[in-house]
């Protein structure tokens, strides 16, 4: 009998565990993320699974590992296992993911510290991605963590950054995606500023980060196009 409304979804990974008589049977938290990957269209579909899971402490990325390796079959196991590392180093969408992978990772910027808090007058806030040695903040917008009625409060913490001397840049969906490239020179430029003394490098063939070689071993003086 349908009923409308209601999906019903069939799982072969499940592992049987005992509940109170006094409780409906229900799956845990960690299969029903699993099995929520598992039907995800999308690799950041899937991964908002996850963040959501460990951003609301409805579960660890320990837990969902343990849950994992208990399955014999799992939809794409090793990009979950990587993307349980990146939920526990403080990756908590995949915006940030993006971020990480695309910008940061990929054009060999300085790591930063994930969800650094920072006292902010009579109370805490937690940073997305805090270059500490170098005293600068990337903050990342996404439409559900960063809402049009929510940019005062991101101006007054940009604010409260700078009082405390960190500089702040902001960056959104087309930044980490289309134009990573342009935001990991923009981010190199303000790291030098800053002090630091690393190399950039190209991601790949297209990469606009870096001017590429010329012929002999030369390198380009034109100016880095978006």
């Amino acid at each position: 009998m349908k009923i409308r409304g209601v999906v019903i979804h069939r799982s072969r990974g499940l592992v049987a565990e005992w509940q109170p008589p006094w409780h409906l049977p229900r799956t845990t938290v960690e299969d029903t993320v699993l099995d929520l990957i598992a039907a995800a269209r999308t690799f950041d579909d899937a991964y908002s699974w996850i963040s959501a899971a460990v951003g609301r402490r409805l579960s660890t990325p320990e837990l969902l590992g343990k849950a994992l390796a208990a399955r014999s079959r799992m939809r794409w196991r090793g990009w979950v296992t990587a993307a349980l590392h990146d939920a526990a180093d403080g990756v908590h969408s995949p915006l940030e993911r993006r971020y990480v992978h695309g910008v940061e990772r990929a054009h060999g910027l300085p790591p930063a510290r994930r969800q650094a808090r920072r006292r902010h007058g009579s109370g805490n806030r937690y940073l997305d991605n805090l270059y500490e040695p170098f005293r600068l903040c990337v903050e990342l917008d996404g439409n559900a963590a960063h809402p049009a009625e929510g940019r005062w409060r991101d101006t007054r913490r940009d604010n409260a950054n700078l009082a405390q001397g960190v500089r702040t840049l902001r960056y959104g969906w087309p930044d980490v995606t289309e134009y990573r490239c342009r935001t990991a020179a923009e981010i190199a430029e303000v790291l030098r500023g800053q002090g630091w003394t690393g190399t950039l490098r190209r991601c790949g063939p297209a990469c606009t980060a870096v001017p590429p070689r010329k012929q002999g071993g030369q390198r380009s003086r034109g100016p880095v196009k978006p």
